[in-house]
């Protein structure tokens, strides 16, 4: 029997998607409550990319996973990505407490409609990004004070917490050079300076640094492989998961 990993609707389609199937392995004691497991990172770590290879991971160990992304993950958060992402010919910055503002409405409406039913329900979500982002970009890189984002990521999230948050860390150069690889770059890529990001990096270590419980650090400097069986390892550490044959 196989146990798809439903996902964010795709933009371009509308359809839900599925990843993965079954193997034929034991399959895990599903958790009363699904875990919660967020991938972080600086620019070019490959989030996204990871949190997909996870959850097919999650789906051939038998579990029942959802994989989500900040901001976006519901009709309002995926438009609000466009807003803030999207680079601009305006003369006028955009404000980092206005980001921080339109971050957290996105992720209070992916918490209340997607990622709490899907954790009662227990089903296992993974999420590409969550609250230790705007901390890292908005406080550390930008220089809103904390205390000030941090009750914003309150009324966010209603304090709902990571049960395991993987830190994909890479050197910024070899982050932003990844990223400029693209086509298009975001507006982050495309206005701040390398300062910036080296800010955000050294905040995300400090993040791992003082809560050891919930973040495991994974370089990501290598190959798509490596970084893919670090972090299986790590799951499998974490929550006695087996590895799949």
């Amino acid at each position: 029997m196989g146990y798809a990993a439903s996902r964010s609707p795709d933009e371009r389609t509308g359809r839900q998607g599925s990843v993965g199937y079954t193997r034929p392995v034991t399959r895990p004691a599903a958790p009363a409550h699904g875990w919660f497991i967020t991938i972080e990172g600086p620019e070019g770590a490959g989030k996204t990319t990871q949190a997909d290879a996870l959850a097919r991971h999650l789906v051939d160990l038998g579990l029942d996973v959802h994989t989500t992304r900040e901001p976006g993950g519901t009709w309002l958060g995926e438009r609000l990505r466009e807003i803030l992402l999207a680079r601009t010919d305006s003369a006028a910055p955009t404000d980092p407490l206005t980001d921080a503002l339109l971050f957290n409405a996105a992720r209070r409406q992916l918490v209340t409609e997607v990622i709490r039913p899907a954790l009662d329900a227990g089903r296992t979500v993974v999420c590409a990004r969550f609250a230790d982002s705007t901390l890292a970009y908005q406080g550390y890189g930008a220089g809103i004070p904390l205390d000030r984002l941090r009750a914003l990521e309150l009324a966010a999230t209603d304090s709902l917490t990571p049960d395991l948050t993987i830190l994909l860390d890479v050197p910024v150069e070899v982050g932003l050079e990844r990223t400029r690889r693209r086509k298009e770059w975001n507006r982050f890529e495309d206005t701040e300076e390398v300062a910036f990001f080296e800010r955000v990096r050294a905040a995300y270590l400090g993040f791992a640094e003082a809560e050891p419980d919930r973040f495991r650090i994974v370089d990501g400097s290598g190959s798509v492989a490596d970084s893919d069986e670090a972090i299986r390892n790590v799951v499998a550490a974490t929550f006695g998961v087996a590895q799949a044959g």
